[in-house]
């Protein structure tokens, strides 16, 4: 019985459990069966680790000294893709193979799991062993094979279980009920110990990277003992969100948080894959986007508005990207966009003057440049701020938990009318005229239009192609208001003039402009930001604001393929 491991030796066309099992995964939704695992923590194939590795210099592969870490480890696929290519980088360096590799194992790949389950995954893809000093123990079956398993270089290249692929240790911290790292509730609504805080989970989901106060100084102790290393390469698919407050873009990001916390170690080189919404919107991302843009590090930024292009079996909205950020660097970043018909680049500073997201797409930024050169006003300036009239979606349903009066399903005598969404559907309830409505009560007597704050299924541009970004708009009468499901445009001082403006915001050009901020289901009025003010005594068409606005051949058929026509 041969008790050498060859499991960085393999040929690449023999696949490894992990990934037979991630195909398994794929076709039968096991992580389903598994708390968390979802779109807060999606598995990276392969190919998009290979994709990512491809991007970063070539250096990297031939430098002995060079620490990688992954804070994030799901699956062991992004070391063990490292490990391959160090393999044959550094062959010069060490022509002997055993040598070789257990200087790259034992010195340069580091991980964190993200969980104890994922740890031990991860060691299984890269030690070929859960337990990274498990030898072999002489116990075979009838074909020769080893019963019980055992770790590379037969245990011998690490004193513990763990190797280099650390369990995560931190828990979280709680102040005012809520973790004073990553926020989740210490409770849920009805007093009860919160999702990632009851005691009877296996799993807290308390990642260790984003868990600590002084992360360099955490890292130093866990894997060199306290001694002054630091790690050259951050590299990962961090989880995305907590899904305990909400569903999408709506739910608490994490990803930010392990960007922030890998480039404050200030190695060489960054590369995360995570959502692409952070560059226009998203729940609790401003400071981070700004940041993001104004950081003139970031090398390359590889940008998918299908997340199918990377991931396959997922749903993000709004899409993905992976960068390259790199600490001695400086300049403007290559921008890739990848989509169906390829790769397009553009060498670009992230950070637009007067605009304070990124633009996904040169021929947006061009068509945004004639729009803006007219210096016109916003037409966010008459869309109102979320919850408009301040009643919120769940009002509809239940008032009084909101300490306020009935309301009627059927009208009556002067009573006036609320607009809100209950399965799925747009209904009307009604109030009578002294209801203590919170906000906006002036508009009341006024016409407006009423719009769906959040609606994924309209699209973005590019993903599905073509998109219609908004959802058919309500004309909303005298003694007509909304629940915060909708947001409120206006006032206008007749029907004829929001017809008009229904009639602005039904063309591609302005629905295009919308879309150019648009990154998630949720639409606040700053994605209205782009749309210039017109005047609302007429109608619109886009022939006349194409006009208008001096837009060439090119950048109409740009916005007509990538808009759909809509019947409102």
């Amino acid at each position: 019985m041969n008790s050498t491991n060859e499991a960085l030796n393999a040929e690449r066309k023999f696949k490894t459990s992990v990934e037979e099992a991630q195909e398994y995964i794929e076709n039968f939704d096991i992580l389903e069966t598994i708390n968390n695992v979802g779109n807060d923590e999606v598995f990276t194939p392969v190919k998009v680790c290979q994709q990512m590795l491809d991007v970063l210099p070539n250096e990297v592969w031939h430098n002995p000294d060079y620490k990688w870490l992954n804070p994030c480890d799901k699956n062991g696929v992004f070391l063990r893709e490292i490990a391959l290519r160090l393999d044959a980088g550094l062959s010069k360096w060490e022509n002997d193979t055993e040598k070789r590799r257990k200087h790259i194992l034992q010195k340069m790949i580091f991980s964190i799991g993200l969980t104890k389950f994922t740890s031990q995954v991860s060691r299984r893809t890269v030690y070929y062993c859960s337990q990274a000093n498990r030898k072999f123990d002489g116990k075979v079956d009838q074909d020769g094979n080893s019963i019980n398993g055992y770790a590379i270089g037969n245990g011998e290249w690490f004193d513990s279980e763990q190797g280099n692929i650390l369990t995560p240790i931190t828990e979280h911290t709680f102040n005012k009920g809520k973790c004073i790292y990553c926020g989740t509730a210490e409770k849920d609504k009805d007093g009860k110990p919160g999702r990632y805080s009851d005691p009877k989970q296996l799993e807290h989901y308390a990642y260790e990277f984003i868990h600590v106060e002084d992360i360099e100084k955490h890292l130093q102790k866990r894997f060199f003992g306290g001694d002054k290393m630091k790690f050259d390469i951050i590299i990962g698919n961090p989880p995305y969100q907590l899904s305990d407050g909400g569903q999408g873009a709506s739910a608490k990001p994490l990803y930010n948080l392990f960007v922030d916390q890998a480039i404050k170690l200030n190695p060489k080189y960054v590369s995360m894959i995570i959502p692409s919404r952070w560059m226009a919107g998203g729940k609790g991302l401003d400071s981070f986007r700004e940041k993001m843009i104004t950081d003139t590090h970031m090398r390359e930024l590889h940008d998918f508005t299908d997340h199918k292009l990377c991931f396959p079996s997922a749903n993000i909205t709004g899409g993905v990207c992976y960068f390259v950020w790199d600490s001695n660097y400086v300049g403007k970043c290559t921008v890739c966009r990848h989509d169906e018909n390829g790769i397009s680049k553009s060498s670009r500073y992230l950070k637009e003057k007067g605009i304070d997201i990124v633009i996904r797409d040169e021929r947006q930024k061009h068509i945004l440049t004639k729009v803006q050169a007219l210096k016109e006003d916003s037409f966010s300036k008459i869309v109102s701020p979320l919850k408009p009239y301040g009643l919120r979606g769940d009002f509809m349903k239940d008032p009084s938990k909101y300490g306020l009066p009935p309301i009627s399903e059927k009208p009556f005598a002067k009573c006036l009318s609320i607009w809100g969404i209950e399965n799925g559907n747009r209904i009307q309830k009604y109030l009578t005229n002294e209801y203590p409505i919170p906000n906006r009560r002036e508009d009341l007597h006024k016409y407006k239009i009423f719009i769906n704050r959040g609606d994924g299924a309209a699209g973005y541009i590019g993903n599905p192609k073509p998109a219609r970004i908004l959802g058919t708009p309500i004309i909303g009468k005298p003694k007509e208001l909304c629940s915060e499901t909708f947001l409120s445009i206006g006032p206008f001082d007749s029907e004829l003039i929001s017809n008009n403006a229904i009639s602005y915001m039904k063309t591609k050009f302005f629905r295009f402009l919308v879309g150019i901020r648009k990154i998630s289901q949720d639409m606040s009025s700053r994605v209205y930001i782009f749309v210039p003010m017109q005047d609302f005594s007429t109608s619109w068409s886009d022939k006349e604001l194409y006009t208008k606005y001096n837009l060439s051949e090119e950048e109409i058929a740009y916005i007509e393929e990538n808009i759909k026509d809509v019947q409102w």
